[in-house]
């Protein structure tokens, strides 16, 4: 059993610190003050070759997988959740295409988003239906006049790089809106400049400012039938259950970044004639955080290795539950112990540890929230998916 990265995931971890330090570190105020699409890093992260990392070779990535994702993702997100989660849209919109494509779509779709010539989105949440996916209301109907395709009318919202996006999987019920049978449910991609598609809306976020969260309205958009996927609601849970360990690293790698700083600041703030790190209770809070970053890593890198190998079927749900579940909120305690380790300054928009605090919540509630997670577990337990003898 080794617990060490590969010689290549070291090296590519290698890198993207580098990256991450001389690239992000100086720019995540920024971004996160203004709101604006960082392009630059965007253009930093195509020029690294980073935007196919979960790609295989076949279509132009360069097959890293989920945990080569993961361990890229962790890095950056030590300075700005907001560009773990521009990775992270590599691997969410086009994991549906990877999982139940057909060799054409893949060939049309990936190549693309591995080379940083598109970007991608995907549409499942609406204004009624959150985590009850099964409540949507979108809806593809048979399309008259094209055998096959479908016309697709509804409203999305909450998209992470909606606005950027140059196309979306979209979830719709293909029966009753009103019945909630999943079988019910297709899968289509849509190009974001199709007649019909609009985009009326982007959300004033609380954290993860810069990748914009939008509403997408579908009025009467034709779909051909070769932009249908196969696969409705079974589809879209694989897919966010591979996608686990992704959104676990953004927790991991902000957690590891808060604490660190916070532990800079304690060793040489001065109080009561010596520093605050010097407080055995201050040591003890920090060991407490230390142990969690590192039982979250441990989590994360085990689902990932399992999304690796196509292990995210039901069985294996508690195990890449449990790591989205626990670093996202490790990553929520840390940020605020960090806030606290700083006083009033950590309250201050001088130290970057409030938008640490901030941009955690965000982690706890997207794709799956605390609960849903908790709840995904439990039942795996008493499924006996995840059981000791």
């Amino acid at each position: 059993m080794d617990f060490t990265l590969s010689p290549e995931l070291t090296e590519l971890q290698l890198s993207v610190r580098r990256l991450a330090q001389e690239r992000i570190r100086p720019r995540a105020r920024e971004i996160d003050l203004s709101g604006e699409y960082p392009q630059d890093v965007f253009d930093a992260f195509r020029s690294a070759d980073l935007l196919g990392l979960c790609i295989p070779e076949a279509y132009g990535g360069s097959g890293a997988g989920i945990t080569g994702l993961a361990v890229a993702i962790e890095e950056v997100t030590k300075y700005s959740n907001v560009l773990g989660l521009m990775l992270l849209l590599t691997r969410l919109p086009t994991g549906p295409v990877m999982i139940a494509g057909t060799e054409e779509q893949k060939q049309r779709y990936l190549p693309g988003i591995a080379r940083g010539e598109t970007r991608a989105a995907f549409c499942l949440s609406e204004p009624g239906a959150g985590s009850d996916v099964a409540g949507m209301r979108s809806r593809a109907v048979p399309d008259p006049d094209v055998e096959g395709g479908y016309v697709l009318n509804g409203t999305k919202c909450w998209i992470s790089g909606g606005m950027q996006a140059d196309w979306y999987v979209v979830f719709a019920k293909t029966g009753d809106p009103a019945a909630r049978d999943h079988r019910a449910i297709g899968a289509f991609l849509v190009d974001a400049h199709a007649p019909g598609v609009t985009r009326p809306r982007v959300d004033h976020k609380m954290g993860v400012r810069g990748i914009d969260t939008t509403e997408i309205n579908f009025a009467d958009v034709r779909v051909g039938p070769e932009d249908v996927l196969q696969g409705g609601f079974a589809l879209a849970m694989l897919s966010l259950n591979a996608m686990r360990p992704i959104v676990a690293a953004r927790g991991l790698g902000l957690a590891e970044g808060a604490l660190m700083y916070a532990v800079d600041y304690v060793k040489a703030r001065e109080a009561f004639g010596k520093t605050i790190a010097d407080f055995q209770g201050i040591q003890w809070e920090i060991a407490k955080c230390a142990t969690d970053i590192e039982a979250a890593r441990l989590l994360t890198y085990r689902a990932a290795d399992l999304a690796d190998r196509g292990h995210f079927t039901k069985e294996f749900v508690p195990q890449l539950s449990m790591a989205k579940y626990y670093a996202t909120e490790v990553a929520v305690r840390a940020s605020g112990l960090a806030v606290q380790l700083l006083g009033a300054a950590g309250y201050m928009e001088d130290h970057p540890v409030e938008m640490y605090y901030r941009d955690a919540r965000q982690l706890t509630i997207v794709e799956g929230t605390s609960q849903v997670q908790l709840g995904l577990i439990g039942r795996g337990v008493l499924a006996h998916d995840l059981w000791w003898d």
